[in-house]
C-alpha cells in the first residue's frame, strides 16, 4: 500500500528498532521531532517500523488502553471501517494507531463483546483520539455499540482552524478530504493515491470489509487510514492558538454527537468545553459554540437543499456555521446545524424560509 518514499520535499530517517514483536504484517509510522530520539533537520522524516496486530479478543489489546487513567493519558490515531459505515451500516473494523504498534481490532470476529471492551477508552477524556472526520464514526459506534465518542481530536476540523488563524477562506463545502490533508507539506506531504484504489474496490463490492480472514491489502489499507494520524496531531497541536484549542475540543464533541440524535438534549453525553478562564482573549468576542437540529417538514428538503445543493451552499456563505445533511444514511428529515450561537440562530432563521 503507501509507500515509505512518497514524502513530498523530505528525506528519511529509519529509527533502528529491535525486532517487532511477533506479527505477520508491519508497517511504518512517522515520529514527531519530541519522540525521535534525537535532532532532526525540519524537512526530515524519521520513520518507525511497527508490527499491526489484528485483535479478536481484549486480552490482545495493551492494558493502560482498555483501563484509562490519568497516569497513563494516551493519544491514538482512530478510524472505523465498515459497509455504509453510519446508524444501520455494519462496524468491522476500529484502527487504533499506537507509537509502538497499530491494532485492527476486529468487530467481526470478537463482536460486541469485543468493541465494548474499547467503551471506556472511546469515552476517556484521558485518551485523546485522533480522526479525521468523526461523524459517520461516532454515529456507527453510538447506534450499533452505545458509545458515546469524546475527547476527540478532529484533523478536519483542526486543518480549517489553522487556515482560519493565517486568514484564510475556507472552500465552499467546508471540508478537506484525508488525502488531501496527508498531500499538505506541512503536516506529512504524502501522495495516498492508494486510498483511491480501495475506493474504488468499495464500490465494486460494498462487502469489502466483512471477508475473513483479512488480506494482505485489507490488513494495509485499514493501518494506512491511520498511521500517520498521530503525526499529524503533533504538527497541527503545535500551530494551534489557545483559543483554536478551545473551538477543536468545542466542535469536535458537538460533530461527535451530530448524528447521534438524542430525546433529551445529550444529557447522558459529556459536557462541551466551556469557554476557559484563562483564555488570553477579549472575553466579548467569544461565543458558545452549538449543535441545533432542525426539523424539516416533508417534501420540503429539496427546497432547503437547492439545486446541486445552491441553497446550503448560499446559507453557508452568509453564516459562519457547518450545515449538514445526514441524508438517508441517518435522518433523512433533519438539518444539523454547528457554529457560535448567533450564526447557527441566522442560519436557522434562513432555512426555515426556505421551508416555507
Amino acid at each position: 500500500m503507501l509507500k515509505t518514499d512518497c514524502f513530498v520535499g523530505v528525506h528519511f530517517k529509519f529509527f533502528n528498532h529491535m525486532a517487532l514483536a511477533s506479527s505477520p504484517h508491519q508497517t511504518y509510522i512517522p515520529l514527531p521531532s519530541s519522540n525521535s530520539g534525537g535532532r532532526h533537520a525540519d524537512h526530515e522524516v524519521v520513520l518507525k517500523p511497527v508490527p499491526i496486530y489484528i485483535i479478536s479478543h481484549e486480552s490482545q489489546l495493551p492494558a493502560t488502553f482498555l483501563n484509562p487513567s490519568p497516569k497513563n493519558e494516551m493519544v491514538v490515531g482512530l478510524d472505523c471501517e465498515g459497509v455504509d459505515l453510519c446508524r444501520y451500516g455494519t462496524l468491522c473494523i476500529v484502527q487504533l494507531a499506537f507509537p509502538d504498534a497499530i491494532y485492527l481490532v476486529d468487530a467481526v470476529r470478537g463482536g460486541r463483546k469485543l468493541i465494548n471492551a474499547c467503551k471506556p477508552a472511546l469515552e476517556s477524556v484521558y485518551v485523546t483520539k485522533v480522526i479525521h472526520d468523526c461523524k459517520r464514526d461516532s454515529e456507527a459506534l453510538h447506534y450499533q455499540f452505545g458509545i458515546k465518542l469524546h475527547n476527540v481530536m478532529d484533523t478536519q476540523i483542526a486543518y480549517y482552524l489553522i487556515e482560519e488563524q493565517l486568514g484564510k477562506k475556507s472552500t465552499q463545502d467546508g471540508h478537506i478530504s484525508f488525502v488531501r490533508l496527508l498531500a499538505d507539506p506541512r503536516y506529512c506531504g504524502i501522495s495516498y493515491v492508494e486510498k483511491k484504489e480501495v475506493r474504488s474496490l468499495l464500490k465494486e463490492d460494498p462487502q469489502f470489509w466483512t471477508y475473513r480472514p483479512l488480506s494482505e491489502l485489507m490488513v494495509r489499507a485499514a493501518a494506512d487510514d491511520v498511521r500517520f494520524l498521530p503525526y499529524v496531531f503533533h504538527k497541527m497541536m503545535e500551530n494551534l492558538s489557545e483559543e483554536s484549542l478551545w473551538r477543536l475540543a468545542v466542535r469536535g464533541s458537538l460533530c461527535c454527537r451530530c448524528f447521534c440524535i438524542s430525546d433529551n438534549e445529550y444529557a447522558d453525553w459529556p459536557a462541551i468545553p466551556s469557554i476557559p478562564e484563562f483564555l488570553n482573549v477579549e472575553r466579548d468576542t467569544l461565543e458558545d459554540e452549538i449543535l441545533s437540529i432542525l426539523d424539516v417538514p416533508p417534501g420540503k428538503m429539496g427546497r432547503v437543499i437547492g439545486r446541486k445543493g445552491s441553497s446550503i451552499l448560499s446559507i453557508k456563505e452568509s453564516c459562519k456555521a457547518e450545515i449538514l445533511i445526514s441524508g438517508s444514511k441517518g435522518a433523512p428529515d433533519k438539518v444539523f446545524i454547528i457554529g457560535p450561537l448567533k450564526q447557527v440562530r441566522k442560519a436557522e432563521a434562513m432555512l426555515r424560509g426556505r421551508m416555507l
